[in-house]
C-alpha cells in the first residue's frame, strides 16, 4: 500500500512527527527522516535518548523560571553574575537570545508570557508574584524590562512598573533599537546587545 506517495508507513509516520514541529515543512521533515534512516542504530538511539531525557528531566529554576537541569539554573547559581540586576523576559527563548549577545551579566526572570486580555492571559497567569518576592528580598537594585515591543508587551511593562513603583528598585527598558512589533528571539545579536547596554529609565 502506498502512503502519501511513499512506500513505507513507518517512514510516513516519522515524517509526520517531524513535520509537526514548528517551522518544519514536509520536505524538511522528509530530509530529517531519511537522514536518520541512514544513521547507525546507536546514533539514532542516542538521538532519541537525548530528546526523551530532556523531556523527562528538564526542570524550571525555582528562582527565575528558566529551564534547568536542577532546582537552580546555571545562570542563577553563577557567582560571577551581577545578582542585583534582573532582566524580565517573556519566555525562555528570550534568555537564549540575550545570552547570545554576551553583553549582559545579570540574572533573569521569565514571566512565561505577557498580559493579553484577548487571549485570556492576565497577571495571575504569569510569574509575577515570585518576581515581587525577589524584589522584596532587597537584593535587587535594577529591573530591566525586556518584553516584546507590542501593545501587549507595553501593557505588561506598565503593569510591572506600577507593581515596583513603591520599592527602591529602579526600572529600565531596552533602548528602541529593537523595532516596534519585534520579538527578541528574532532580533540580531548586535542590535539586541546594544539595546541592553543603552537601556533607559522606564517612563510612563
Amino acid at each position: 500500500m502506498n502512503y502519501s506517495g511513499r512506500s513505507s508507513k513507518l517512514l510516513d509516520d516519522a515524517i509526520s512527527q517531524f513535520s509537526s514541529l514548528p517551522g518544519i515543512g514536509k520536505k524538511t521533515a522528509t530530509r530529517f527522516a531519511l537522514y536518520l534512516l541512514r544513521k547507525s542504530e546507536s546514533d539514532v538511539e542516542n538521538f532519541v535518548r537525548a530528546i526523551s531525557k530532556m523531556k523527562q528531566e528538564t526542570q524550571f529554576c525555582k528562582i527565575c523560571n528558566n529551564i534547568s537541569d536542577s532546582d537552580v539554573c546555571a545562570i542563577c547559581s553563577d557567582n560571577s553574575r551581577d545578582k542585583s540586576l534582573v532582566c524580565v523576559v517573556e519566555g525562555i527563548h528570550d534568555v537564549m537570545a540575550i545570552e547570545s549577545t554576551s553583553q549582559y551579566n545579570g540574572l533573569y526572570h521569565v514571566l512565561g508570557g505577557i498580559i493579553s486580555p484577548m487571549d485570556g492571559i492576565g497577571p495571575g497567569e504569569l510569574n509575577i508574584a515570585n518576581l515581587i518576592e525577589r524584589i522584596n528580598t532587597g537584593n535587587v537594585s535594577e529591573i530591566i524590562l525586556a518584553l516584546p515591543t507590542t501593545m501587549e508587551g507595553d501593557t505588561t511593562n506598565f503593569y510591572l512598573n506600577r507593581k515596583i513603583a513603591n520599592t527602591n528598585v529602579s526600572v529600565s527598558i531596552l533602548a528602541r533599537g529593537v523595532a516596534i512589533g519585534d520579538e527578541l528571539q528574532y532580533t540580531d545579536e548586535i542590535t539586541l546587545g546594544q539595546s541592553i547596554l543603552n537601556r533607559k529609565p522606564f517612563a510612563v
